[in-house]
């Protein structure tokens, strides 16, 4: 064990958080620690004092001075990304609304990972759709530019380690980088709809957020511990524009929808969340709260980037992309360009 890791296991118990001067240093001994016991160790007391928004942000902006960056020649585009760790465990809905929003002329560069803490990750359901999650940074951005979406898989562009990830899959609960991946978009997305998994985490990733930089994006909590935004009640959002966080709540009447429950969206696996989206983008979804989950994401993240004047014009705008079949062609545009 690191000397720097052993201590700040110390540190941990006694509710004291990682000091901005030893950031970097202690990333480092989590990139480069074998004993994945120790990693455990360190992750489990971290959890348990709770993650602060000072070390949100100093750890995001190492890893985004870092990552492996992709360039995009769009000058509007948005990310649709979950911190994961929900207890819901909903269907991939992130990665269901990019299909949406790409469907509409709203560019997605999507970033995820593997599941660590949720029943499917991003690059799980896309496996399942047909579409390679993993490939090189260059390819990515040609599909980013040419076909308007692209998925970034997060061990591709950032610098951690086999062990870590098996550590944290292992856990089973939300870690420090749960909090900072979705804020690492390697094609520095302007625009991000960014759920988290508890509601205080709403504040500490916004003001970290503010404080890193980005031209429009919101940090939402659904009722009912969603990463992502609900349609079974209040949303508490955080809206960043430059540097500036507002916060305020939104309700599925904001988008001219009724409330519907969301036990009806949860997934067993990746192939089952696979199936779900493709019922809704086929147009026969399985409950009508499938669609309209996919809708309210993709249409917030569709107004963030200047896609209609209000939530109730970005919606129509929405529907458009999966009525037309626009929605459903991203995804065959992507598996053909990149299949499994």
């Amino acid at each position: 064990m690191t000397s720097i890791l052993g201590k700040y296991i110390g540190r941990f118990k006694i509710g004291s958080s990682v000091e901005p001067a030893d950031a970097e240093a202690v990333l480092d001994a989590m990139i480069t620690e074998t004993d994945g016991s120790v990693l455990a160790d360190v992750l489990t007391e971290w959890h348990k004092k709770g993650i602060e928004e000072e070390e949100i942000h100093s750890f995001a902006k190492i890893m985004r001075e870092r990552m492996t960056k992709v360039n995009s020649r769009h000058e509007n585009f948005v990310d649709i990304v979950g911190t994961g760790g929900s207890h819901a465990k909903t269907f991939n809905v992130s990665t269901a609304a990019s299909f949406i929003a790409a469907g509409a002329r709203v560019p997605v560069a999507k970033h995820g990972n593997k599941a660590a803490t949720s029943n499917s990750g991003s690059a799980d359901v896309l496996s399942e759709l047909g579409i390679n999650p993993s490939i090189d940074p260059s390819t990515a951005e040609r599909c980013l530019n040419e076909i308007g979406i692209c998925f970034m898989f997060a061990p591709n562009y950032h610098r951690l380690s086999p062990t870590l990830g098996d550590v944290r899959r292992r856990l089973g609960f939300p870690t420090i980088f749960n909090c900072v991946g979705p804020l690492c978009n390697p094609a520095s997305a302007p625009h991000q709809l960014i759920g988290v998994w508890e509601r205080n985490l709403v504040s500490k990733i916004g003001n970290a957020l503010a404080r890193l930089g980005t031209k429009r994006s919101w940090i939402v909590y659904g009722e009912g511990g969603l990463d992502e935004i609900s349609i079974n009640g209040p949303t508490v959002v955080a809206e960043i524009e430059n540097k500036t966080v507002r916060n305020f709540e939104i309700t599925p009447e904001h988008f001219g929808l009724e409330a519907s429950p969301t036990h009806h969206l949860r997934s067993n696996d990746a192939n089952h969340s696979s199936k779900m989206i493709l019922k809704v983008l086929l147009g026969d979804p399985h409950r009508r709260s499938a669609e309209d989950i996919m809708l309210i994401n993709a249409s917030a993240a569709m107004h963030i980037a200047g896609s209609g004047d209000s939530l109730t014009d970005a919606v129509s705008i929405a529907k458009e992309s999966l009525r037309s079949g626009n929605a459903h062609r991203k995804l065959e545009e992507l598996a053909k360009a990149i299949p499994v």
